[in-house]
């Protein structure tokens, strides 16, 4: 029986922190994870949902305070509009818990002592996000834009985020004046009725360049020429507006069919001297300076001479193989998303890269392909989702025996587990460093290096 119940107010001391930025407290041996405390805090504490070996709590009563517990810079902190949660923990301490997080769960998924190198520190804290997707809403009879609160779909209405980009609240802006003047519906989700569902906006940090796409449960958007001329003067930097038609019931907001109503199809970045297309559903890093930082780190990682095979898995639109092609013999990437395969190939021509192929399949079933081919990588890159790799994906790698594995990871808990699988096939750990790609958020990027003994 769990030493505590629902309705229970403790005063408990708060001694760590969950990598998505909840204080942990303990009764005895039972944890509880409290939302918006952090380490170093004495918290009342009235605990909400019992589980076998852990529990949640809600603070009551903030008793002493933390050391590190600054004041949060952005408005909408105090109302849970669950995107940086951690605004009220000072920035050092920050990158210092994170680089915690990931030595623990490699160190405990590993049975020794991981050598972690230091954290680096993202250099801005505000304006980092290239992209951003903006639910809407009604406030007061009038249409505003904001985000989910913490596990529901209740939208907390934010005018400007101090993490996304500027273009994105104009075109925030833009469009709620637009469905105010011209009375357009807003989308229920739970009827699932009305029209605008929500925005996407993404920016190229190197261009300028910004892609606008609105989503909705329809054909059309009504007055679209207007709202395009309007978006046109507040975005300078507007090179791409789309149209989403979303008519399903799912909370994957660009399903559906993406029309062009103005400008191109895709907007461009630079990465390390490489151009990139990029589309409305291509994965590409969030956070550009870091990105850059990170994908040269991985070059450091994985050593290359000019002589050997490279093998990008989850390759998205080849930002990471692309940046090195011009350091191996050979390159392969493989993306299960079609459109980000044809950005790939594009971007391979554009770049003059003439030593690359893409491959549009599921990361496992190319690499057994590959394997089958007799195609043999000297180094393989691995930048999956956060649920990770898998035994399956790990063990084919693994029987192509590469040199080394390079592994970016975002997520510390699966990348743990997959580090212990790719020790049991015969590779060891031995780099690692995180980088902080998502300031103030509890996420965390790790880089780390796989070698053969």
């Amino acid at each position: 029986m769990p030493p505590c119940r629902k309705n229970d107010i403790l005063t408990l001391p708060i001694t760590g922190l969950t990598h998505e930025g909840a204080g942990v407290a303990r009764v005895d041996q039972y944890v509880l994870f409290i939302p918006g405390a952090l380490p170093g805090d004495t918290c009342r504490v009235r605990v909400v949902k019992t589980n076998k070996s852990y529990g949640y709590g809600r603070l009551e009563q903030l008793v002493s305070a933390s050391p590190d517990r600054v004041a949060p810079a952005c408005p909408a902190f105090d109302r849970r509009c669950g995107g940086c949660l951690l605004q009220h923990l000072h920035y050092e301490a920050e990158c210092a818990a994170k680089e915690s997080q990931v030595k623990e769960a490699l160190s405990r998924a590993l049975g020794r002592e991981i050598p972690l190198e230091p954290l680096r520190p993202a250099p801005a804290t505000t304006r980092w996000r290239n992209k951003v997707l903006l639910p809407v809403g009604s406030q007061d009879g009038r249409a505003v834009f904001g985000f989910f609160r913490g596990r529901s779909h209740e939208i907390v209405a934010v005018d400007d985020c101090p993490a996304q980009p500027e273009e994105a609240t104009a075109a925030a802006r833009v469009l709620a004046a637009h469905i105010d003047s011209h009375r357009i519906s807003l989308y229920d989700e739970a009827a699932h009725k009305g029209l605008v569902r929500g925005l996407f906006v993404r920016k190229g940090e190197a261009t300028g360049q910004v892609m606008v796409a609105v989503i909705v449960n329809g054909q059309s958007l009504p007055h679209a020429d207007r709202f395009a001329e309007a978006l046109r003067a507040a975005v300078p930097g507007l090179a791409s507006l789309q149209l989403c038609r979303n008519r399903e019931r799912t909370n994957v907001p660009l399903t559906g069919e993406l029309i062009t109503l103005w400008g191109a199809d895709h907007i461009e970045d630079r990465l390390l001297g490489r151009t990139f297309e990029i589309s409305a559903r291509s994965f590409y890093q969030v956070n550009h300076a870091q990105c850059e930082a990170l994908y040269q780190g991985a070059a450091d990682f994985a050593a290359l001479t000019g002589d050997e095979r490279l093998l990008d898995l989850y390759c998205g639109i080849g930002t990471i193989g692309l940046t090195m092609a011009d350091r191996c013999r050979e390159l392969v990437g493989v993306e299960v998303v079609p459109q980000a395969v044809e950005d790939a190939r594009r971007c391979a021509a554009k770049n003059g890269v003439q030593n690359a192929r893409f491959l549009c399949a599921d990361a496992a079933d190319a690499a057994r392909q590959l394997a089958e081919e007799g195609f043999t990588p000297d180094v393989v890159i691995l930048d999956p989702p956060r649920k990770g790799c898998g035994p399956a994906l790990l063990a084919t790698v693994a029987t192509m025996a590469p040199d080394r594995i390079v592994y970016i990871s975002c997520n510390p808990a699966t990348l743990a587990r997959d580090a212990a699988d790719l020790e049991a096939a015969g590779y060891r750990l031995t780099r690692a460093r995180p980088y902080d790609l998502f300031p103030r958020t509890g996420h965390v990027e790790t880089l780390t290096l796989f070698s053969r003994p």
